[in-house]
């Protein structure tokens, strides 16, 4: 190595700072993605973060992260350590209380039954760990909990006890089902009783769940809302930051009148919209692989640009999906190069990234509001 290009970190950073993150168009080292640097000799070793650990184009970064480098006088070698990190997108209402731990919370609604919402939290929250992100799982449908039997999950969770400043608490510790954890009032219920409640206990049993739950450190924390627009949806929007709602719909006019009305109840409580789900957006014959539209073409898409929100994503029908719910293996799982769990990986990529861009522009946008203001 020649005393005239000694290689030194700020060389190298230098370097990168020509690499663009391509989902927020700016530079690596502007966004603190570079955690390190280190160099032996002519090998330099890069230890980097991705915005979101799904994203797609890790394997194109990484070669401009090495192209940098390798451009470097006195470069023999150059080693990328890929390092995963969430950040908080810091949206929601900013005088609810985040739960400890959680970094994103995201809200799964419908303005209506049937239209497959929990099946599209349950496949989000398993195809967003299966990324690598720690996940949670929240049913808050209190009435229908199907989340057990969707994540092939029934015993009872456990009670410990934590200290607190004001003294001793219970905490219950949540289940886990592929890779992610999960809690439901069906695990401790009876299942074959109905739950009659009126909205004041409902309400209370939302605030346990959300106070005396032993989450731990979560990535995202996914919560299968009830349909409608009721005490559930109204306590939650209350008392936590919601990162973002996705509405699930399918393609036919009846549930897309509904789905609107999901959307105006985030919109008036004021938690952003991250996008629309249509699901049953046709049906995949296993045989054949012909594609059929049971239940209409694009109605979703149509919500979307009329209402000027994101279409997240369109998930087809196939038997497998039915299958997994029914035995507790979601389709991400048990079918995972079908063309349904295809969409839901797709979906969780999208979201992901929809957060991530929010955790990087958020600050920025406030510092110039407030030089505005100035």
């Amino acid at each position: 190595m020649s005393a005239t290009t000694q290689l030194t970190k700020e060389r190298v950073l230098e370097s990168l700072s020509a690499v663009i993150e391509p989902e927020v168009l700016k530079p690596l080292t502007e966004l603190k993605m570079i955690l390190a640097v280190e160099i032996a000799e002519a090998t330099v070793k890069v230890t980097a973060e991705l915005l979101y650990p799904n994203a797609p184009y890790k394997d194109r970064l990484e070669e401009e992260i090495r192209a940098a480098v390798a451009g470097l006088p006195d470069v023999a070698e150059v080693e990328v350590i890929w390092h995963n990190r969430v950040r908080a997108s810091g949206r929601g209402k900013a005088d609810a209380e985040p739960i400890k731990g959680v970094k994103n919370t995201i809200a799964v609604a419908s303005g209506k039954g049937g239209v497959g919402k929990s099946t599209v939290a349950v496949n989000l929250a398993v195809a967003l760990a299966r990324s690598g992100a720690r996940v949670g799982l929240l049913d808050t449908d209190v009435y229908g909990p199907s989340i057990p039997l969707m994540m092939g999950e029934t015993a009872k969770p456990a009670v410990t006890q934590m200290a607190t400043p004001a003294g001793p608490k219970n905490m219950i510790v949540p289940l886990e089902a592929h890779g992610v954890k999960v809690m439901s009032i069906g695990f401790l219920l009876d299942p074959n009783k109905a739950l009659i409640w009126r909205g004041p206990l409902v309400a209370q049993l939302i605030n346990q769940f959300l106070n005396d739950v032993l989450w731990g450190e979560l990535d995202y924390l996914v919560m299968d809302l009830p349909p409608g627009t009721g005490d559930v949806q109204l306590t939650l929007t209350q008392k936590i930051p919601i990162a973002g709602g996705v509405i699930v719909t399918t393609p036919q006019d009846v549930a897309l009148a509904d789905a609107l009305k999901g959307l105006r109840m985030f919109e008036d409580v004021k938690t952003p919209v991250m996008g629309i789900v249509e699901n049953m957006s046709g049906f995949v014959c296993p045989c054949c692989g012909e594609r059929t539209d049971i239940f209409g073409e694009g109605g979703g898409k149509r919500l979307a640009a009329a209402q000027g929100v994101e279409l997240l994503g369109q998930v087809p029908i196939e038997p497998a999906v039915r299958a997994g719910g029914d035995s507790g293996v979601p389709v991400v799982v048990g079918h995972p190069e079908s063309e349904t769990a295809k969409a839901f990986f797709l979906l969780a990529e999208r979201v992901a990234a929809k957060l991530a861009k929010d955790a990087v522009e958020r600050p920025r946008k406030a510092t110039i509001k407030l030089m505005q203001a100035r």
